[in-house]
Order: structure tokens, then sequence, then C-alpha cells
């Protein structure tokens, strides 16, 4: 394809802005920023003052050379635009778009001129336009008021609990005009199963409807070739071949990722090839859900996979300037904290090709939710013709990825209509119902047989039931943090968690950065960014017992980062201890798209929160808990986890109060359960010890009293602060007293630090040593609030 990216100037129409400079691919919104038109919405509370953006009209024109090329055929290829178009080529209108999830294609050879053409895309307000279909077509309840249901783009586009209301316009993927003859590859659509079998789908279009010319198509992978042959007018067909033992792509912590590549190739009779080929890197593999008994049990290759997930949001509210080496961070990021999932979730977009390639190097699993999200969708037109388009575009388009696993209806709107008064307001309109459960299920099954569907999450397994059952299927857990304490995870016996969280503020960096005012958890700036209902006053609320209430800004950003991390962490620890029972959880949320107090464990700028050192611990393939009595032991590695479980209870100063020592031997994928012997098990004085299990190098702790019940001794430690080897900083801390939750934060004192490790706790005569990136004041480094405990 010839891009056509140069040259571009973006209007204002009835307004008073011509000729910007504009960036294809990208935004308005991206490009006044780049000419200086527009404050970045992501400071202070700009974004207050940029929502006329996306209540104007705006076009896109540009300017460029064309010559004939001897082709039949010249299309205009349009891989994504953003949302409302009307396009025109030469002052003719070529089409009117309306659907972010879509690319178009549109015959344009008898519109070019041998020189020079012009090229206009007029995108609409898309609040006008979601308005006017609302007005039209009844309004549907949601979980805000923007009207993004009635749009087919980006719903968080309209604001969300964690993101900004940034409405976007512009040519947000690639564009440009591609020229072909005689015929070309329209679709390919290879379906792969684990026993080597590969059905090549394969939609051929031909310059001429009425051609009479046969044609070859060739399909190989692993030097096993096939051939069919079209006849004169045919233009689809099936290419069947085998792979005899093919190597198998297994997730991450299963196997290794192979992947061969299959090529598939478009000629004449004469041999002569039409167009480039066709070439993918496939992975053999099958996967099913396992629903006995009403479990959710995602299966790969015959094996069980117990899921470690996170939730997956666009990484940017401008999502042009998501680049691969980005993404390849932020699964660095999922990787390293032991992720095996990322759900991509229904208020976002069907992702970038550089985002599945990534899984699929990766071996990360991938749960693809269909757009919507936490509303009540029209089932009308155009809305009917759009969402079977773009499903079956999409459908097509990742039916070869070995990463994904499940396709997912939509997210929460089952829920709503069972359960948040919908019904009512509905007063008889059309909700998705038929999309979730009948459009969707049989655009899957047509295209897509390999991989399992499923309606909703949460949802229970069928519409009469209700949908968020901790005993069937997919459940989300928001009772927690909306109402209740983190501890009523401990309440849960779930088969599958797809969905639940606890808010922490972002790396103090990136909330400085992005709020020029004070820093106080009430500063107006500092809630412009936060965007949850009461979101500081949960905060607050949710240390309970659990921590002490904080006296300053530093204590308030240390404590609430450090709650969110129990938090999660006791949810995750309960649930995973259920395992097979329990057969997964998917942490809300990896990532956010903006600086902002979410959900996240990784900030708006990137950077890593308390939280993702917690997942990495909670998430790692061998874990120990106390739960409910007992001491589970947690092994989801390949290999047998053996040895002699040691039980103490210690006195705060670390003096072993009473041992106990059990052997153990834990399969595979298991969990195994150890009672606590009440000499360990029951405290003489809760707030002066606490328990102590080990196993083989690792080590859980457990107090018998909340933080603020606890006789903590005052911190007293040693620090020494060295180079290290390769560059950065080693910082030694070694404990003379009991250390609770040790963190150090060097981006405080260098933007661009980080460390390795964080929230460790040390008994007495203990050290860690810590190492930190970048080129912090050595001597600042141990000092408060760079270096925290609880008790400091």
């Amino acid at each position: 394809m010839r891009a056509l990216h140069d040259g571009w100037t973006l209007h204002q129409v009835g307004g008073s802005l011509s000729r910007v400079p504009a960036t294809v691919p990208g935004c308005v919104h991206t490009d006044l920023l780049a000419a200086g038109l527009a404050e970045d919405p992501y400071l202070d509370d700009n974004e207050s003052r940029l929502t006329w953006i996306g209540d104007s009209v705006w076009d896109y024109e540009t300017v460029f050379a064309w010559q004939a090329d001897g082709h039949d055929r010249t299309d205009l290829v349009c891989e994504g635009l953003d949302t409302v178009a009307t396009i025109e080529l030469n002052g003719v209108e070529v089409a009117r778009v309306a659907n972010q999830h879509r690319s178009y294609r549109f015959a344009v050879r008898e519109l070019l001129r041998e020189g020079e053409n012009s090229l206009r895309v007029r995108f609409a307000s898309p609040v006008e336009y979601a308005e006017a279909r609302r007005a039209e077509l009844g309004d549907r309840p949601g979980a805000y008021e923007a009207p993004y249901q009635f749009i087919r783009k980006m719903a968080c586009n309209f604001g969300w609990d964690w993101g900004p209301a940034v409405v976007t316009s512009g040519i947000w993927r690639p564009i440009g005009l591609e020229s072909w003859s005689v015929a070309r590859l329209a679709s390919v659509r290879p379906l792969v199963s684990g026993d080597g079998r590969v059905e090549v789908h394969v939609t051929v279009e031909r310059a001429d409807d009425m051609s009479a010319a046969p044609l070859t198509l060739t399909a190989e992978v692993a030097g096993i070739p096939v051939e069919a042959v079209l006849a004169p007018g045919e233009c689809e067909a099936v290419l069947a071949l085998r792979v005899p033992d093919p190597r198998l792509w297994w997730p991450r912590g299963y196997g290794g990722q192979d992947r061969y590549e299959l090529a598939v190739r478009l000629s004449e009779r004469t041999g002569e090839a039409l167009g480039e080929p066709w070439t993918r890197r496939i992975g053999f593999r099958d996967v099913r859900l396992d629903r006995t008994d009403e479990a959710f049990t995602v299966v790969v290759n015959g094996v069980p996979v117990f899921v470690r997930g996170a939730n997956w949001i666009p990484d940017d509210c401008f999502p042009a300037r998501v680049t691969r080496e980005r993404l390849a961070e932020r699964f660095g990021q999922a990787a390293d904290a032991n992720v095996n999932l990322l759900r991509v979730w229904g208020g976002g977009l069907y992702e970038s090709e550089d985002f599945y390639d990534l899984a699929d190097e990766l071996g990360m699993l991938v749960w693809q939710d269909f757009p919507f999200a936490c509303a009540a969708y029209p089932e009308e037109e155009p809305f009917a013709a759009e969402v079977e388009a773009e499903a079956r575009e999409n459908v097509t388009r990742l039916s070869w990825r070995p990463s994904l696993v499940l396709w997912c209806g939509n997210n929460e709107n089952i829920e709503g209509h069972a359960d948040w008064g919908w019904q009512d307001r509905l007063e008889g309109r059309t909700w998705g119902a038929g999309f979730y459960y009948e459009l969707l299920p049989a655009l899957v099954a047509e295209l897509d047989p390999t991989r399992p569907y499923w309606p909703g999450s949460p949802y229970s397994g069928r519409p009469d039931l209700a949908p968020n059952d901790p005993s069937r299927g997919t459940i989300h857990i928001w009772d927690v943090w909306n109402r209740e304490d983190y501890t009523r995870y401990g309440a849960y016996r779930p088969r599958f968690v797809a969905e639940f969280g606890f808010q922490g503020p972002p790396v103090h960096t990136t909330l400085r950065d992005a709020v020029s005012g004070e820093l106080t958890p009430d500063a107006p700036l500092v809630l412009h960014h936060q965007k949850a209902h009461e979101g500081n006053a949960k905060l607050l609320r949710g240390l309970g017992d659990h921590l002490p209430a904080p006296r300053t800004y530093d204590d308030w950003h240390y404590l609430t980062q450090l709650n969110q991390a129990r938090a999660i962490t006791f949810g995750i620890e309960r649930f995973r201890s259920l395992a097979p029972y329990c057969a997964g959880t998917i942490v809300w949320q990896l990532n956010d798209c903006w600086p902002v107090t979410s959900w996240s464990a990784v900030d708006g700028r990137g950077r890593r929160k308390p939280l993702w050192y917690a997942l990495r611990r909670v998430y790692a393939d061998r874990l120990l808990t106390v739960q409910d009595g007992a001491v589970a032991v947690v092994n989801d590695g390949p290999e047998p986890w053996t040895g002699e479980l040691e039980l103490q209870r210690l006195a705060l100063d670390g003096e072993p109060l009473a041992t106990e020592s059990v052997q153990v031997k834990v399969a595979p994928r298991s969990v195994a359960r150890i009672s606590l012997p009440d000499p360990v098990a029951v405290p003489r004085d809760p707030s002066a010890e606490l328990l102590s299990v080990r196993l083989d190098g690792h080590r859980a702790l457990r107090f018998f009293a909340e933080d603020p019940q606890v006789a903590f001794p005052a911190a007293v430690y040693d620090t020494e602060v060295t180079p290290a080897e390769g560059g950065g900083l080693d910082v030694t801390v070694t404990a003379r007293t009991l250390l609770r939750d040790l963190a150090l934060f060097p981006d405080r004192l260098d933007p661009a630090s980080s460390v390795d490790d964080m929230l460790i706790t040390l008994l007495p005569g203990e050290s860690v040593t810590l190492h930190v990136t970048g080129s912090p004041d050595p001597a600042a480094l141990v000092t408060r609030p760079v270096l925290r405990c609880v008790n400091d």
C-alpha cells in the first residue's frame, strides 16, 4: 500500500482554526497539542476546557500526486477512522462511515487524476452524532450520562471512573492507496488445531466481477504445500493441510511458544503472482472451556491453566501514540509480574497487530471482549449492521492468533440488565441481548470455531441465572472497594474472578508532574485526577483498621498505595488457595491511560506502583498463604514442591515462641492445605506476636492483629549505599528491629529512578539489598519519605 500520511492539514469547520499541520495517523487533540493550540488534557484540569474539540466538525485535507500505474484497480484503504466521517476525493463523495472499530476499502480508480489529487476526510462531531442517535432510538441506561453506547467508538473516550473525557476525531490508523490487477487476497482466515491441522479459508476479490480467469491459491507451512484452483468467477476456497507432530504453542509457564510461518499466495494459472503473499506465524494449540459442575477453567492443549490475569484498558486516550515499544514495555511489566493473561476490556478497542504479536511471542493469553461495556446498547440500525461488520472483520483478523483464548460478548451489560434497575427504564427497548446471545456467538461459530465464546462477564452460563453468582462461571467483585473492607474477599468461594480491584495513587513523580498546584489528598487538582465516585473518601475508608490514619500527604501516599497492594494480595491469596475450584483471577487493572489515582498496577506514565511488586509475589508459581486456620501451599509450577514446612510463632523481636514442622510434597499445578497446630496458631498476646511460615526459601508472615494494634517498636535500621555493578546504586538495609513493609521511592529524588523490589518485612537482624536505577542522591535515598516502613 502507498501510504498517504504526508501533507495533511486540519481545519475546524465553522470555527477559527485553519491549516493546522496534522499528523496521520493521529487525532485532532494531538495535532492541536503539537501546534500549541490546546493545553495538555493530562495536566491539571485542562481536560475540562477542551470539550469543544469533541463538539466540533473537523476537516483533514491533503494533496498528493498520482500517475496511472497500469493496474486495473486502485483502492483507497482506510485502516481506522475515528469515527463519523465523510470521505471526498477530488470533490466527489466516496463514502460515509461511522465505526472506529472497522477498516474500509473503496474503489477510487475512476476518481483519480493524473498529477495532483485532493483528499478530504470530514469528521462530524461524535458527541452530536451520538446524541442524535439517542434522541432517535430512545435513551438507554448506562454507567455514565455520556451517550457512548450510541456510537461505535471506544467507550472510555467519553470518560470513565479512571479516565478523562477527551472525545477524539481523526485518522487514527494508516490510510493509503493500493493498486492491483486481476484479483487480490481479500481475506485469509486460518483455523489452526493442536494436532497440526490448518484450514485456510480464503476470499478473493476480482477486479472484474465477470472475470473468466481461473486463479491458483497456494498455502504452505513447515514445508508442506497445498494448492487450490478457483474456477472462473469463483472467489472462495478452503485449503486444508496438516503438519505431523507439530511443536505446540503453550501459555507462558507451561512450555515454549513455537510458531510456524504460514504463507498464502494468489497467482494466475500462468504462475504470475498477484500481489504480495499473506504471511503470518501461526501456533498449533487447542483451547476450550471446562464447564464441568459450573466451572470456568481455561484448558490449553488438554492442560487446565490457572489464570493469573490482569485487565487491560487502552494505554493512552490517543491510541495512535501507542507504539510497539510502549506495548513491549507493558507486556514486559505484565510478564515480570507473573501475569499469564490479559483481558482486553470491552470499553476499549480491538487492539493493534503489535499487541497480539507480543502476546503470541511471550505466551501471554488474551481474553478479548467485544467492545460493549456498562450500558444498554441499541440493536436497531445503523448499529446492527455495524456490529456485524466489525465483528466479522475482527474475528477473521484474529482467528489464527494462538494467544487469543476467549471471545467475550460484553463487559457487565448482562449484569446491568439483571441487577442495576435497567429494565424499568428500558420500557421494552432493545439493550444488546440479540448481540450477546445470537449474533456474536453465531459469528464466532461460523468464523472461529477453534476457541470458545462467552456471552459476557460476569455471567453464570445461562440467561435465566443470576449473572454474578460466585458458584457459576465468572464473577466481578466490587462490593469490596465500593462498600466493604477487603477482608470480605475471604467470604467468597468463586469459580473465576474476572474483575476485582482496589485503588491507590500513582507514583509520586507521576502525580507531581500532572498537578502543578499543591499536593494534598483533597487539593482540587489532585481530586481532578481521581475520577471514581467518592474515590478519595473510599481510599481513606479502605484503610479501615489495617493501617494508621495518615497525617501528611507523604503518609497518605505511602499508606494508600500500601493498602492497595495488601487488599489485592489478600484477595489473590484467597482465590489461589481455592484452586482448582477457583480457576483464575483477573485483577482490575494492569495499566492506565493517563496520570490518575486508580486501580492500576502500572500508572499512566508507565511507572510501577507498589501493587506491581505485590502482584509479582502473589502471582509467583509458588505461594504460601495462611487461610482459615491452615497454610495453603500453592504450587502452580511444573515440578513437585517438596520440603520441610516450618511453622513458627514469633515475638516481634524475632524470638521463637513455638515451632512446628511438617514434611510436604505438593504435586505440580495443585494446592495442599496444612492445618496450623494450636501452639503456633494461637498467640498469647496478639499485639506482640506473629506467625512465620517457611518452605524451601519461601516465607509468609502473618500478624495476629492489625497494624495499629501491633506493639511495633520504633523502626531502627542500618543503611549502606554503594555503586552497583553495571550502574545505579545498591541500597542495603539491615534491620535492628522489625521493619514492616519497607519501601523505597527513588523517583522522589530522580524521576527516572526505580527500584527492583519493595514492601518487604524484615525481622531483626535480617537485611535486604535493593537495586536502584538512575542517579538519585545517595545520601537522600535513605531519608524519609524516600525510605519508608509502617513503623518508622
